[in-house]
């Protein structure tokens, strides 16, 4: 099968779930109209704001759309092969991930849009909410040290026939000045929307270009920022520090903005690589059921790879931190919800392509965000010309940055606020204290973590990211339990994403272990494995307790 046939027919196969089965989860929701959303009923003009459905689809779309869909597909297919990685894309995409991001959304606005923490409260007390909210702050930890790892081996990051062809020009460089020059942008436009408020029109006149501009500059100041990984990690987490406490107009929303351009361009230059490209297929279909080591078997290490590319249980913080407050209607959420998870599916579907068509021998050593910059350089090229080729690639790992960004700055915040709420430290010193808590581990992770070591954060984050998803559809469960709805399209999806992750996350401990010398990175890994399982399997027997009241009667049932 060719590149084009295999990436249309997948085409085909999202914009069907979308109509059959999207539509029928709407039904079993009986998402209506009549019923004022907390965005109208609220109101407020700073969180409560009803938006039209295209524009929350994009700041939605632009929120979730981060590295996850990106490294996880290239990853799995270096290890396992294509075929698998595209199996589980497509179904895990369809009857999960797009299930677990509509249920999170429709649950949240029907709570008033409270947190998914929250929702677990509502549905199964008030230990089995701790319970959620210790889990959520633990897996954003791991969110935070596999980003912020993963983006430092981009910047210090490249290919050898730039390198060859190119003399003094340091790719990695190259990106680390893009990225620093965009960050510094969206600050500037945010001070410049902030108190000369101007037109939204001529800010992006404006700003959009200077982005596409800086991505071309970094090539000239490649070798200005020639730093080690370790420094660029640590660095990028000062950097998350920073974001976590500053207000959200100075630099979330201006540089939210301009990185749903950086999206929607990346993907449109692997619509174009697709389609029109030409490439054949050079990665085997299939390699292995056992890669060995930290990467471990296909079951069930394949799932918590690809991670965010099929499931991920940070999108239902997004659909209940954010999204679920500009809802202006219920109808809307199908396309919010389930839509965009598809479209994150097709983002996977590209970062896949970007290693499918390079050879083995040519992606030794490089970071999946290299891989991912390569490749949708090579399609830029069709564009912009193979004379171009250090831009286009530069443009490219800038894309991959980009998405990074927007999840750093988003899992810092949160994790923050879940320091402050549970430990009522409010005001600027919260904020502050929040925020150092939530870092500490990742410093102690990325200043002490060996060469490589990103794989096993990956690991743990996709593990710990889809058993997030899988808690979520279990209070998710529980409540159209409660509610008297049909519950097993919630039911099923969650019992394979608990038992794989589970799975994962006990082998995962028993490794660390196996591999500790004392208190080293691999017995803190395996300590925050254990504790992921311990409060799983408390929430899960939390769930069976409420399940089994409601049964015989002694809770009373609240409408869905």
């Amino acid at each position: 099968m060719g590149l084009t046939v295999l990436a249309l027919s997948f085409v085909v196969l999202l914009v069907a779930a979308y109509f059959v089965y999207g539509g029928w989860v709407a039904r079993q929701f009986a998402l209506d109209d009549a019923r004022a959303t907390p965005a109208n009923l609220i109101n407020d003009g700073v969180d409560f704001v009803p938006t039209r459905p295209f524009y929350l689809f994009g700041q939605h779309f632009a929120a979730i759309a981060a590295a996850g869909p990106i490294a996880g597909p290239i990853l799995a297919c270096q290890t396992w092969g294509w075929l698998p990685c595209l199996m589980w894309i497509g179904l895990g995409v369809v009857l999960i991930g797009a299930v677990h991001d509509f249920s999170s959304l429709t649950a949240s606005v029907r709570h008033g849009a409270c947190s998914i923490a929250e929702i677990t409260r509502a549905s199964m007390g008030k230990r089995a909410g701790l319970a959620m909210m210790s889990f959520i702050w633990i897996a954003l930890v791991y969110v935070i040290v596999a980003f912020a790892d993963i983006t430092a081996g981009t910047f210090v990051a490249g290919t050898e026939e730039l390198r060859q062809n190119r003399v003094g020009f340091n790719p990695g460089g190259a990106v680390a000045a893009a990225s620093i020059m965009y960050l510094s942008l969206a600050v500037t436009m945010g001070l410049i929307q902030r108190y000369l408020r101007p037109p939204l029109w001529l800010v992006t006149a404006i700003f959009v270009p200077a982005t596409f501009f800086v991505a071309w500059l970094g090539t000239k100041m490649s070798n200005l920022f020639s730093l080690d990984h370790k420094t660029w990690g640590l660095l990028i987490l000062a950097y998350c520090c920073i974001a976590s406490i500053i207000p959200v107009w100075l630099l979330l929303q201006p540089r939210g903005y301009l990185g749903g351009f950086v999206l929607y361009s990346a993907l449109a230059i692997g619509v174009i690589g697709l389609l029109f490209g030409g490439y054949e297929i050079k990665q085997p279909a299939f390699k292995t059921w056992d890669a060995g080591g930290m990467t471990g078997a296909l079951f069930p290490f394949l799932f918590v790879t690809i991670a965010c590319g099929a499931c991920s249980g940070f999108h239902g913080l997004v659909c209940s931190g954010t999204t679920s407050k500009q809802v202006d209607r219920e109808t809307h959420i199908q396309l919010v919800g389930y839509g965009a998870m598809l479209a994150e599916g097709f983002v996977a579907l590209i970062a896949l392509v970007t290693v499918m068509i390079v050879a083995q021998e040519n992606l030794k050593g490089l970071a999946p965000g290299t891989i991912y910059g390569n490749g949708i350089g090579e399609f830029m090229t069709l564009l912009v010309g193979r004379e171009n080729l250090s831009f286009a690639v530069t443009f490219g790992a800038m894309a991959f940055s980009t998405f990074v960004f927007d999840t750093l700055d988003v899992c810092m915040r949160l994790g923050r606020y879940i320091v402050q709420e549970v430990t009522g430290w409010r005001g600027r010193a919260g904020a502050v204290a929040g925020t150092l808590i939530t870092v500490a581990l990742p410093v102690y992770f990325i200043a002490f973590a060996r060469e490589g070591a990103w794989v096993k954060f990956w690991t743990l984050f996709g593990a710990s990211n889809q058993l997030l998803a899988a808690l979520t559809l279990l209070a998710i469960t529980v409540w159209l339990y409660q509610a008297r709805q049909r519950i097993w399209f919630t039911l099923w999806p969650m019992l394979f994403v608990l038992t794989i992750t589970l799975w994962a996350l006990i082998e995962l401990a028993v490794v660390n272990l196996q591999a500790s010398r004392g208190l080293d990175i691999e017995m803190v890994n395996a300590a925050s494995a254990i504790a992921l399982v311990c409060l799983a399997i408390f929430l899960l027997f939390v769930a069976i307790v409420r399940l089994r009241k409601e049964r015989r009667g002694s809770l009373v049932p609240e409408r869905a």
